[in-house]
C-alpha cells in the first residue's frame, strides 16, 4: 500500500508524510475571525481540513487538532463601534454560530478551540523573548518583529527573495514605529475606546500574527506535524508565524508539513460583499441541503480553486441525492443475519462475484486517492462508482437471500467510505425518518412539476420560472434527472 504523501507548501513539492512521534499526529489550522458569520470560503477551509482529520484518523494516526478563534481583531473592534454591541457579546454569539454552521456541514470538532484573548500572557512572553534576542524593537505605537533580523527565514512559503523586495513603501513607514516596509507589529499600543492589556511596554493589544504562535506551541510544542489554513494565510500571516516561532524557540522547522486550502470563486470572481456575490454558508444552505453542500466542495482537490455556481450545486444534488438513493435502498433491503458472500472476483462471470470484487477494487482505488495528498475529488468518483455498482445489483431479480447480503456489504462500504471518511452520509435514522410534511406537500409538488414540465416542453420559460418560484416557497428543491424530475425538502 502507498505510503500517505501530502504537499508540502514550504518543500513546493509532494512528500512522505512524516510525524514527530510516532503514529500521532499534531495539527494546527488558523481559525475564523468571530466578528460575523462564516461564508462559502470558510467551508471550504474548514471541510478540506475536516477531511485530512478524518483520513489520518481511519489511517489509524492519534489525532490532537486544534483550531482558534480571533476573538480580538480590527474587524471585532469596529464592528463593536459601528452597531453599538460590546465586542463580547458579539464574539460569543458568532463562535456559538459557528458551531451550528460547521455542525450542519458534517465538520468533526476540533480537540480545543483556543480563544486568542486567553492566551496574552504567552504573547507577551514570547514577544519580550524576540526582544531580548534582538529579533524585535519597541517603539512608541507597539513592538515590531524585525524582519531583516533574519532574512534567511523570509519567503519560505511564498518563495519570495528578500534581496528582491523594494525598500521604502514610503508613508506606510512613515505613519507607524515601525523601521522597516516588511516588519510587522507584535504588540499594539492602546487606541481609546479599544479593549486593552497591560504589558511591560504598556497597555495595548497583540497583534494578529503572534497569537497564532502563542496558541499552537502552548498545546503542540515548540514543533509540530501540520499547520494549516487557507491559501489567503501565506503571506503574510503564516511566514510571519515561521519568523516568530524559530526565532523564538531557535529550533526550525517549526512545522513539519504546511498544507493550504485553494480558493473559492463565485461564478469565475472573487467573492465580495461590494460585487454582491458574497454567500454565507446559511445562504447556501436556504438552497441546498448542508451535505450537498460538502459534496459540491469536496468534488475538488483541496488544493485547487473552485468556481462556484448554480450549475455544481445542482450537479452535487443530482449525484449526492443518488448516494443517499442507493444508501437508503441498501438499508431497507439487508437484514441482521445475513448469509456469507463469496469472494470477489473482477474477472468472474457471476455477477454477483464480480460486483464484490469491483467494489473491493474501488475501495483500495479510494484508499490510494486518500493517500495521494487527499484527492477527494477521486476518492468521490470511486464511491460513485460503487453508487451505480450497487444500485444496479440491488435493482436485479437476484435471490433475496444474496440480495440482502449484498446490501449489508453496501451499507458497510457505503459507511466506511462515504460516511466515515467523506462525511457525506446522514445518520440512518434520520434517513430513514418519513417527515410528514412530504406527504402533506406531496400532491401539491406532483401538481407543480407536471405544470413546469408542460411549460418547458411549450417554451414557456415565464410560466417555468414561477412554477419553479413557486416550489421554492414551498422549500421543495428540484433535480432533473435522466428518468425525471426529483424533489426534495430543503434543509431536510
Amino acid at each position: 500500500m502507498m505510503a500517505l504523501r501530502v504537499h508540502d507548501t514550504r518543500r513546493r513539492e509532494k512528500v512522505e508524510f512524516s510525524t514527530i512521534e510516532a503514529g500521532k499526529v499534531k495539527m494546527y489550522v488558523c481559525g475564523v475571525t468571530v466578528y460575523d458569520l462564516c461564508h462559502l470560503g470558510h467551508a471550504r477551509c474548514y471541510i478540506a481540513f475536516d477531511l485530512v482529520h478524518r483520513w489520518l484518523e481511519h489511517s489509524g494516526y492519534d489525532v490532537l487538532y486544534i483550531q482558534n478563534f480571533t476573538d480580538i481583531d480590527d474587524k471585532i473592534i469596529t464592528r463593536s463601534i459601528e452597531s453599538g454591541i460590546d465586542w463580547q457579546i458579539i464574539v460569543d454569539e458568532n463562535i456559538e454560530a459557528y458551531y451550528d454552521d460547521m455542525d450542519s456541514l458534517n465538520i468533526l470538532r476540533a480537540d480545543i478551540y483556543p480563544r486568542c484573548t486567553e492566551y496574552v500572557e504567552e504573547m507577551i512572553t514570547i514577544t519580550q523573548s524576540l526582544i531580548d534576542k534582538e529579533h524585535a524593537y519597541v517603539a512608541d505605537d507597539g513592538v515590531w518583529f524585525h524582519v531583516e533580523s533574519a532574512p534567511e527565514k523570509y519567503g519560505q512559503l511564498t518563495g519570495q527573495n528578500i534581496d528582491a523586495v523594494l525598500g521604502g513603501a514610503g508613508g506606510r513607514v512613515a505613519e507607524s514605529g515601525k523601521r522597516d516596509h516588511k516588519d510587522f507589529a507584535l504588540w499594539k499600543a492602546a487606541k481609546p475606546g479599544e479593549p486593552t492589556w497591560q504589558s511591560p511596554w504598556g497597555p495595548g493589544r497583540p497583534g494578529w500574527h503572534i497569537e497564532c504562535t502563542a496558541m499552537s506551541m502552548d498545546h503542540l510544542g515548540e514543533q509540530f506535524d501540520i499547520h494549516g489554513g487557507g491559501h489567503d494565510l501565506l503571506f503574510p500571516h503564516h511566514e510571519a508565524e515561521i519568523f516568530q516561532g524559530e526565532c523564538h524557540t531557535g529550533r526550525a522547522p517549526v512545522v513539519n508539513h504546511w498544507l493550504h486550502n485553494g480558493f473559492v470563486n463565485m461564478d469565475g470572481e472573487k467573492m465580495s460583499k461590494s460585487l454582491g456575490n458574497f454567500w454565507t454558508i446559511r445562504d447556501i444552505c436556504e438552497k441546498v441541503n448542508p451535505l450537498v453542500l460538502r459534496f459540491a466542495l469536496i468534488n475538488a482537490h483541496y488544493r485547487s480553486p473552485i468556481d462556484m455556481n448554480e450549475q455544481l450545486l445542482h450537479d452535487a444534488a443530482r449525484n449526492h441525492g443518488r448516494l443517499l438513493e442507493v444508501y437508503k435502498q441498501a438499508l431497507l433491503t439487508m437484514n441482521d443475519n445475513p448469509v456469507s458472500l463469496p469472494r470477489g472476483d473482477v474477472s468472474s462471470a457471476i455477477p454477483l462475484v464480480k460486483s464484490l470484487g469491483l467494489l473491493e477494487k474501488m475501495a483500495e482505488s479510494f484508499a490510494l486517492a486518500m493517500d495521494d495528498d487527499f484527492n477527494s475529488r477521486e476518492a468521490v468518483a470511486k464511491v460513485l462508482g460503487a453508487v451505480r455498482e450497487a444500485g444496479k445489483v440491488l435493482d436485479s431479480d437476484m435471490e433475496s437471500e444474496d440480495k440482502s447480503a449484498f446490501a449489508s456489504h453496501v451499507v458497510e462500504w457505503l459507511e466506511e467510505h462515504a460516511g466515515k471518511v467523506l462525511g457525506l452520509l446522514p445518520n440512518r435514522e434520520t434517513l430513514l425518518a418519513v417527515d410528514p410534511r412530504i406527504e402533506e406537500i406531496r400532491e401539491q409538488v406532483e401538481k407543480l412539476l407536471a405544470d413546469r414540465k408542460a411549460a418547458r416542453e411549450a417554451k414557456d420559460w415565464d410560466a417555468a420560472d414561477s412554477i419553479r418560484d413557486a416550489l421554492n416557497e414551498l422549500g421543495v428543491g428540484v433535480v432533473d434527472t435522466a428518468d425525471g424530475p426529483e424533489w426534495h425538502l430543503l434543509n431536510d
